[in-house]
């Protein structure tokens, strides 16, 4: 398996463990802090639509989402998320791990990182 780029944010908890998983496991893999490095519009898309849509790509049981007034909880095109998401990139569910030949996974989890990385 070829490198792993791995999406969140540096302080995220849940990010820290996926690197350290793939650090014990010796995935090769970069790490992309996307507040510091936001991820353009085309790329959100595509991540959208391979996880099966903005509502699956946005983390809703968080605290940014629940902080956001009622009114842009709506997005109503893929161009008001991901300016959603631009102005708030601790909404995208985290972390976003792209392999080498593009798949894409959400979250982290011993058990998914097994599956999906473990040689």
């Amino acid at each position: 398996m070829g490198a792993i780029t791995l999406y969140g944010l540096t302080k995220c908890s849940t990010c820290q463990k996926a690197v350290a998983w793939l650090q014990r496991a010796g995935v090769e893999h970069r790490f992309v802090d996307y507040r510091e490095h936001p991820v353009p519009a085309a790329t959100l898309k595509h991540w959208a639509g391979a996880v099966g849509g903005f509502e699956k790509l946005v983390n809703r049981t968080g605290m940014t989402w629940r902080n956001l007034p009622d009114a842009r909880k709506k997005p109503g095109s893929d161009a008001e998320w991901t300016l959603l998401i631009r102005e708030y990139p601790a909404l995208v569910r985290r972390p976003v791990a792209v392999a080498e030949d593009g798949e894409i996974s959400l979250g982290f989890s011993d058990a998914l990182f097994k599956r999906r990385f473990a040689a």
